[in-house]
């Protein structure tokens, strides 16, 4: 199935049930199905061609995600494009696609003007909502196309080209096809329950985990409602509001919900699963959010690379069969999906027993084509014949899944190896803390010394003498953090993740001042 496919299966189902949803206004699946013709058609006479990059500046947006399958209508790869990376980051991307449109809103059209010299390639700059000089404005957009040709065969089975490793070094393209997209789909709806036509919150930016989970929600004719903006207060509004079935966060905004003084007052009750991914959870959250929110949390753990669905864990696994919960396996990814085979390698690709952690690999029709124009990256990325995650885990004897840090983000102190995610569940493990970062800072001693930066809870407070006992009490005194600080706030990406990358920079540079 190409990703126009699901619109039109749901519009198949009920073309006049409501599909997306965005302040109080919501279009049927007649109305996107028509609109999405019209951009294919657009697209067209801008010279798009089956198999060109089409990329989307936006923040959620019911239009902007509607041109997705305009897109996919006529064959085109679509290209998402975070609009709070670094224009640099932004610019490298675009260019790295190979992309020849772009459809932004008018809100970053300073973004947009910062790097469209330096990208030739691109033949058409075309506004959501506004006629910024230089680009197309959207009705004129629409006006130009020949609504006759709408449709058009891929080349190949390209779907997407999402960027990824931007932190680390240049960004690379990650190409995903219709039937990894096709995959993780048939396993979001045989893992998780869907008892009834779903309604799917969308606050989690729809550039990453929460577009994807669209799909299968579209496959069954249910509703899609848009947030344009992250706000745990709105969020728990319109889950009661809405009668939201299904929705993805990750463990931070979790957190938030926890903190919301609102949240023991809303009515959940329609909710059947709420996803959380993209970091590890801490267990000790987990249980409060399934005591607060209900017996609706769903793991799932995935990448870029192999979208959403490595590893399920589905909100009645959280339990055990007599009902009681089950808290030795909150701290785990859940296990392998159906469709997916998890191992655990050494560096010379030796498949490890149970217990023993090493790198988490995995093979199956989840997994990416490789990266675009990338060779010697995507040679690396499938070593031994796997995929290899980055991701530093192990499997226990009943293969549940256990996430123990990213390499990158290991700590080595004195000779030892210090997961920052251990130290890290530690601390979350503290009442007064919302939310912590763990990362190792330079040392002349140790090598690296083991520095966190903690949230507290809204009135909180807590000595770093305590936090420092609380620690070594659960984990021991070598992992306990040498260095503790506290923040208001955490950096965080746009889709939700604490951005330890700028913490470390902010500690750095705090040291090269004093």
């Amino acid at each position: 199935m190409r990703l126009s496919d699901y619109l039109d299966k749901g519009a198949s189902i009920d073309p006049q049930a409501p599909c997306l949803t965005t302040d109080g206004v919501s279009r049927s699946y007649e109305q996107v199905q028509s609109l999405s013709a019209e951009i294919a058609a657009g697209l067209a006479a801008r010279r798009v061609k089956p198999g060109d990059k089409v990329a989307i500046i936006s923040s959620n947006d019911p239009t902007a995600f509607t041109c997705v399958f305009g897109i996919s209508r006529i064959g085109a790869v679509w290209c998402p494009i975070n609009p709070r990376n670094e224009a640099q980051e932004n610019r490298e991307l675009l260019e790295l696609s190979d992309c020849t449109v772009v459809i932004f809103a008018s809100a970053y059209t300073q973004l947009v003007d910062s790097i469209r010299a330096d990208l030739p390639m691109i033949h058409t700059w075309v506004c959501l909502d506004a006629e910024p000089e230089g680009a197309l404005g959207w009705e004129e957009f629409l006006t130009a196309g020949d609504n006759r040709q709408t449709s058009g065969t891929p080349v190949g089975d390209l779907a997407m080209v999402v960027g990824t490793g931007g932190t680390t070094g240049r960004p690379k393209g990650v190409m995903l096809s219709n039937q990894n997209l096709e995959t993780m789909t048939a396993l979001t709806l045989m893992s998780y329950p869907f008892t009834k036509k779903p309604v799917y919150l969308a606050m989690a930016p729809l550039t990453h985990a929460a577009g994807v989970l669209c799909f299968p929600i579209l496959s069954l004719g249910g509703e899609i409602v848009i947030m344009r903006g992250a706000d745990v207060g709105a969020f728990l509004a319109h889950v009661e509001e809405h009668g939201v079935t299904h929705s993805f966060l990750p463990p931070t905004i979790v957190y938030m919900i926890l903190a919301e003084a609102g949240l023991d007052s809303t009515d959940l009750s329609s909710l059947e699963c709420l996803w959380y991914g993209a970091a590890p959870m801490s267990p000790v959250r987990l249980e409060e959010a399934i005591a607060r929110i209900g017996p609706v949390m769903a793991q799932l753990f995935g990448q870029t690379e192999a979208p959403m669905m490595i590893s399920t864990m589905s909100p009645r696994e959280h339990f055990l069969p007599d009902g009681a919960l089950a808290k030795d396996r909150l701290s785990s990814a859940g296990r392998a999906s159906p469709l997916c085979t998890v191992e655990v390698m050494s560096p010379d690709g030796e498949i490890l027993p149970r217990g023993q952690r090493g790198e988490i690999v995995v093979r199956g029709s989840l997994v990416m084509e490789g990266y675009y124009k990338n060779p010697d990256a995507t040679e690396e990325a499938t070593r031994f014949g796997w995929h290899h995650t980055g991701d530093i885990g192990y499997l226990d004897e009943e293969n549940y899944l256990y996430v123990v840090d990213r390499a990158k983000d290991m700590i080595i102190t004195g000779g030892f190896n210090v997961y920052s995610t251990e130290v890290e569940q530690a601390l979350l493990s503290h009442p007064e803390v919302q939310d912590c970062a763990v990362i190792g800072l330079p040392d002349e001693h140790w090598g690296e010394m083991v520095t966190a930066v903690v949230q507290l809870r809204p009135g909180g407070a807590v000595t770093t003498e305590e936090l420092r006992g609380h620690v070594k009490a659960r984990i021991g005194s070598i992992k306990t953090p040498k260095r503790i600080d506290a923040w208001s706030d955490l950096p965080r990406s746009k889709v939700g993740k604490v951005l330890k990358v700028e913490i470390r920079k902010a500690l750095l540079k705090d040291e090269t001042s004093m």
